[in-house]
Formats: structure tokens, sequence, C-alpha cells
């Protein structure tokens, strides 16, 4: 196939996140080509602010792939969306697709997708982030419709930076310890690295397993019409989600 004839799938990521692209290129393979843009620096502010402020020029982010045509684009940052509630996400990015007249979505609003999509209508959520945002990331998939079993915080040694999260101490949180309920378990943050750790746990579980990173390329390779279980093979996570049967 020629290599610029594949569909286009825009990216939009924090920039000092160094996990989006790797793992949307592994998750994708060769099915799309994907594009990025970062959101600008912003020195100077606290965590939240900055939140705040990646929304208010995602407008102007997206415009910075110029006239590149785009078949869609993802936002690739949670922790910003779920400032926004999960009306409020759906509603800002419809307005961002039709300004930009390709589909947009947010991270978050692929999860919910997924969720819908594969059934699962409560989960167990593993987050590197910090209580405050854990707790707005706990409210937000509430607020969607989804129960919240249990909430496993997942810190980076003794401080809570989702870029640093190891593939071991993903784990060590998990193993051994009794998870209630047969929900999903949705790794949130587009910046915590994640296939190397799921990959081992999907050798050991039968739930259904999401990622912030996972469920926006599966819902890129829906958008684009070119997920299936030929192309989901590209990465065995996307294989084994094409297995589980999707509800009515």
């Amino acid at each position: 196939m020629d290599l610029f004839s594949l569909p286009r799938l825009g990216v939009v990521v924090p920039p000092e996140n160094p996990t989006a692209e790797p793992e949307f290129h592994r998750l994708v393979g060769g099915a799309l080509n994907v594009y990025t843009s970062r959101f600008p620096v912003l020195p100077g502010l606290g965590l939240r602010d900055m939140l705040e402020r990646y929304n208010a020029v995602l407008a102007d982010t997206l415009a910075g792939f110029g006239g590149m045509r785009l078949d869609a684009a993802v936002v690739a940052c949670s922790a910003s969306h779920y400032l926004l509630a999960p009306a409020g996400d759906r509603a800002f990015c419809e307005r961002l697709s039709e300004r930009a007249g390709f589909p947009v979505r947010s991270s978050t609003q692929a999860i919910l997708a997924a969720c819908e999509a594969f059934g699962a209508d409560g989960l167990t959520l593993v987050s590197p982030y910090e209580p405050w945002l854990t707790d707005t990331s706990r409210d937000f998939w509430r607020r969607a419709g989804l129960r919240v079993d249990e909430v496993v915080l997942v810190p980076a040694g003794d401080r809570f930076d989702p870029y640093a999260v190891t593939r071991a101490e993903i784990l060590d949180r998990l193993y051994g310890r009794p998870l209630p309920g047969d929900g999903a378990l949705l790794f949130t943050g587009t910046g915590m690295a994640t296939l190397a750790a799921l990959e081992t746990l999907a050798r050991d579980t039968d739930r259904l397993l999401l990622t912030s990173n996972l469920a926006s390329a599966w819902w890129a390779l829906r958008e684009v019409g070119a997920w299936g279980p030929g192309t989901a093979a590209a990465h065995p996570l996307l294989a084994r989600l094409a297995q589980v049967p999707e509800a009515a």
C-alpha cells in the first residue's frame, strides 16, 4: 500500500508528554498515518490552571495543522477534559469537530464510546494523578453513568507524575490485590506508559482492558473505517479488543 494513501490521524498532546506518540504509532501500526500538534508551553502555571488553559487554546492548537487534510483527530490529554464533566466534554468536541471539518474526540470521549460499544457499565480506575485530579476523574466517570468499583493510585515512587510511572509500579499495584466487580480496568492518562504492563496483565485476566491511548486508537480506527480483526492484529491489545463482542 502507498504509505501516503493511508487515513490521517491528528493527535494533540501536552508538550512534555513522551508517551502518546510512541503508543499511537505502535497501536495503529500501518493502518493510519499519525501527525501531532503540541499544546504551548505554559511556564509558571499550576496544574489546574495549565489544564484549563489547554482547553482555552485547543481550537487554535488544532488549527496548527493548517491546511493538512485530516480524517480524524484525538486530543490526547485526559486530565483537561475531566474538568469539563461528560456533557461539557461532549459538547466541546462537537464544536471542535464543526470548526475543524473532521471528527475530533478527546481521549475521555473515546473511552466512553468504547465502554458503550463493549457493554462496560463499571470500572476499576487506575490513576497516576494527584489525589484531587483522581477524584475529579472518578466523578467524571460516575456522572457519565459508569460504576466506579475501586480506585488504584499509581504514584511514581514518592510523587505523582504520570510520565515517570514504570511498568513495575503498575504491576506491583495490581497483582495480589483483589479487585471488586467484573468491570473494565481503565488506566487513565495519555502520558502513563501502559502497553508493556497491559501485555502482561492480558495474559492473567479476562477483564476488558482500556487505556486513554488504547481507546483513542480504537476510536480512530473505527471512525475512518479501518477497524476490524485484520487491522487490529497489528497490536495484540487491539487484537484482544477485537475479540470482545460489541453491544447492540
